[in-house]
């Protein structure tokens, strides 16, 4: 087996170090599927990352049929909506990664397309956008990790992966704990991603503050004691995967990114994810509770809700031109 055609759904954050890393494949078709404004601006402007303008193909989801491997580097939010492109895209022999956050989304995928398409896989990247386009450090990266639920464990797709990345730049691992590694970096996402969210500073604020550590410590608590009823043994992971990329004390995670940029965040991924397991398990999650109603208040605020002074103003003007008219 070898994957010769790769396509990318999402070439944001995280679709962009697939995006630069395969770009060096010259034996292979490398594509983004896109559709609509999206796929024109892609095609006219192409994407840029560290500096550099990169210019995969762009097709549809139709286009992309039979592609050997998809990659799904969508925001969680957005994989309902991307559900039908995804199979569209995939084929009688279609391999599919998701690099998504969270402990769903190939569970989601594969209620669509067929579970024996997906190959359980998850990155590390602290991938941020500037004016200028996508940046993350290629030395600092610890990259993607994958590997087969079952035997045999050095399938022949798990090989193609491995070759297909091979010399790319691209840093990668095969695990035999797949699903455990994926839960590892669940925890990372939730005790280290949201509680910076809310204070809106950088990540050194763990070292910083015994505070800000003690509401890291709370949620991974909740997590670990949610783990541990569904007979997930965090133990049997890698250490490498028990911390992320090494970053500077100013670097601002997914979470605050996107509070940064006035878009909703993943909060329902992780949090809200942990309040309907510990829900279903009997395990109270008050500190996932807290967090997951803070951070959906801070989308609200970014939303105008909480705009009292515009909406007095418009309020007064509104009632000025009332008075005008009488």
């Amino acid at each position: 087996m070898q994957i010769k055609s790769v396509a990318v759904l999402g070439a944001g954050a995280v679709g962009s170090y697939v995006i630069w890393g395969l770009s060096s494949r010259k034996d292979i078709r490398l594509a983004v599927i896109a559709e609509g404004p999206r796929a024109e601006r892609l095609k006219q402007q192409g994407i840029t990352i560290n500096g550099t303008t990169y210019r995969p193909q762009v097709w549809t989801p139709q286009e992309a049929n039979g592609v050997d491997l998809l990659v799904v580097a969508l925001k969680y939010g957005a994989l309902p909506g991307a559900l039908d492109s995804i199979a569209a895209a995939v084929g009688s022999n279609t391999t599919v990664m998701s690099l998504m956050n969270g402990v769903d989304s190939e569970e989601i995928i594969a209620a669509k397309i067929g579970a024996e398409h997906v190959l359980p896989s998850f990155i590390k990247v602290a991938s941020h956008k500037e004016a200028d386009g996508y940046h993350f450090n290629p030395e600092t990266t610890i990259g993607i990790i994958y590997g087969e639920l079952a035997a045999p464990l050095k399938s022949e797709r798990v090989q193609a992966v491995e070759a297909l990345l091979a010399g790319t730049g691209i840093r990668s691992r095969v695990t035999p704990y797949i699903k455990e590694e994926i839960w590892s970096k669940f925890r990372l996402n939730v005790c280290n991603n949201l509680p910076q969210a809310i204070l809106g500073a950088g990540v050194g604020c763990y070292q910083s503050s015994a505070h800000m550590k003690a509401i890291s410590d709370g949620l991974c608590h909740e997590l670990e004691a949610i783990a541990v009823a569904k007979g997930i043994d965090l133990s049997k992971v890698d250490a490498s995967s028990r911390h992320g990329s090494l970053v500077p004390p100013a670097t601002r995670y997914s979470t605050l990114q996107d509070l940064d940029a006035g878009r909703h965040t993943e909060i329902d991924m992780f949090s809200g994810a942990l309040m309907r397991m510990g829900q279903e398990l009997g395990i109270p999650t008050p500190y996932n509770e807290y967090t997951y109603h803070m951070i959906k208040a801070l989308e609200e605020k970014n939303d105008g809700l909480f705009d009292y002074a515009a909406k007095a103003s418009d309020l007064a003007c509104a009632n000025k031109r009332a008075r005008g008219k009488a």
